[in-house]
């Protein structure tokens, strides 16, 4: 029964009087399971009574046998059809159903297991009922042996039959409760009182009724040696046999929840937050798959927020504040590396082009910028208009800050100059020590590094827009850099920037080879 069909509720505009809530193929494989397994022990039971239990001094046994035969197979012909339409119709909408069809749809799937036992249990003790009356003209002590036998087998297959119907409406059971969250109702048994239940029904009934025809030997005394192997061999088999399969049923109705959701966990570990368990129980294990579930969306809400959050701030940026305890206004003296490019010419363009054309520009431009900084370990701290601010080496350290900001500065002028070449752009970079941190209130604030060095870059954008190649870097920059990318640049000049009263070492990539 792994690949159960899909049961289809009914929509709201079917919710006609006796309309039954599940469809035909799940209908047609509940009657016939339901069917096979009560037919199956209605036969376990009356082997054991025709045949292994003791007929005490009956004066004719053959006639007593062949009188129940004919009264088991007429109850069969009588409780079959009458079966199939009862549970046909304990599935089907009342004339009240359209007033709140949700809750009637929900309660009769949650209880359609209880609703079939309840029938199943009633045929049974009609067959109790009737057998037991009808042996008395044979034998009190035969009709009793009989009504024993019919009910410990009657409480094993309704055990039986209560989990392949739960199991089987899984899927309508799912779909009722991912509308509403399963709780706990009464008359639906918990986790431990349906294993305590199910143990009791499935293995200690058979178990008792073994004991009892031993008590009935101990008593009347006129079993032999060889009938009561037989019946010890028989009932205890039957003992065993409704016991293995009531347990396991019901340990699968324990384990398959805690399985979905256990391997769903795995998923999650992987970074699927998308991943959702069906809902099919109403005792804890049903809030445990639906608790999974809003643990699922809440992580996925939360990954979603931290990676919008990410984007608007950067990911290191994003990180670090996650990882902090609280909000610290402020910030701490750290050796970073700057690098500042700007757009030239974006007022003309403004003015010479639709809003929308020159915002997928821009769009374009930064895409280039974003990938060649964040290949190198950086992050953009700030869009200003057509100009971006990136940095290296805060919020997390970063070994050869300089160099990756100097190593950036040269591919993104390459980048740019292949892929737009309709733009230009200035590119500054700029490193020494700076303070980073959050700036602003405890309402609104931003992460962000002030310095010396973000200014200096700033001021060589300027100079960087009419030198050749378009980038430029401080004298600073390329002394702090590994050597490797050290000798990529040469210093060609020395410029008093402006707002600044000292002279700044510039520098530009060296010629290639």
């Amino acid at each position: 029964m792994a690949n159960l069909p899909s049961p289809a509720l009914p929509r709201s505009r079917d919710l006609t009087p006796g309309r039954s809530v599940i469809g035909w193929p799940v209908r047609l494989l509940l009657a016939a399971v339901v069917a096979v397994a009560n037919i199956g022990g209605a036969l376990i039971v009356f082997v054991l009574g025709a045949w292994v239990l003791p007929t005490g001094g009956l004066a004719d046994p053959g006639r007593a046998r062949v009188v129940n035969v004919l009264l088991f197979a007429g109850y069969l012909v009588v409780c079959v059809p009458l079966g199939f339409v009862w549970g046909s119709l304990r599935f089907r909408l009342g004339r009240t159903a359209r007033r709140d069809p949700e809750r009637r749809i929900r309660h009769l799937v949650l209880y359609g297991p209880l609703r079939i036992v309840t029938i199943l249990a009633t045929l049974w003790i009609g067959a109790v009922v009737l057998f037991g009356l009808f042996n008395l003209r044979f034998s009190p002590r035969l009709a009793m042996q009989i009504a024993e036998t019919i009910t410990i087998g009657g409480i094993a297959t309704c055990s039986l039959s209560y989990l392949l119907t739960e199991r089987i409406l899984r899927g309508a059971a799912s779909r009722v409760l991912s509308r509403t969250p399963p709780r706990q109702r009464r008359f639906v048994p918990g986790v431990l009182v349906r294993a305590v239940l199910f143990w009791t029904l499935g293995t200690a009934v058979p178990v008792g009724g073994l004991l009892l025809a031993g008590i009935a030997t101990l008593v009347f005394g006129d079993v032999t040696a060889e009938r009561l192997a037989v019946m010890v061999l028989a009932i205890g088999g039957s003992a065993l046999l409704a016991g293995v399969l009531t347990t396991l049923g019901a340990a699968r109705a324990t384990s398959d929840p805690v399985v979905a959701v256990r391997r769903a966990m795995q998923r999650v570990e992987q970074g699927d937050f998308d991943v959702r368990v069906p809902v099919y129980d109403n005792t804890e294990l049903g809030r445990l798959q639906a608790g999974f579930n809003t643990m699922a969306e809440g992580l996925a809400e939360r990954e979603r927020i931290r990676d919008l959050f990410g984007r608007h701030v950067g990911h290191e940026v994003a990180r670090a504040a996650a990882a902090s305890d609280g909000v610290e206004l402020g910030g701490e003296v750290r050796r970073v590396a700057v690098l500042f490019v700007d757009l030239v010419g974006s007022t003309a363009m403004a003015a010479q082009r639709p809003p929308t054309e020159v915002v997928g520009v821009l769009n374009a431009f930064f895409a280039v910028v974003v990938e060649v900084v964040e290949r190198h370990g950086g992050w953009i701290n700030k869009f200003e208009g057509d100009a971006a601010l990136a940095v290296f080496g805060a919020p997390n350290h970063l070994p050869d800050a300089a160099g990756c900001a100097l190593a950036a500065g040269r591919e993104l002028a390459e980048r740019l100059a292949e892929e737009l070449p309709d733009l230009t752009a200035g590119i500054g970079v700029s490193a020494g020590d700076a303070v980073a941190g959050n700036v602003g209130d405890v309402r609104r604030y931003e992460y962000t590094v002030i310095g010396d060095p973000v200014n200096e870059a700033a001021r060589l954008t300027e100079l960087a827009k009419t030198a050749p190649g378009g980038v430029v870097a401080s004298g600073a920059a390329v002394s702090l850099a590994s050597g490797r990318e050290a000798e990529r640049w040469r210093v060609e000049d020395s410029v008093v920037l402006r707002g600044r009263t000292e002279a700044t070492l510039v520098a530009v990539p060296a010629p290639a080879g």
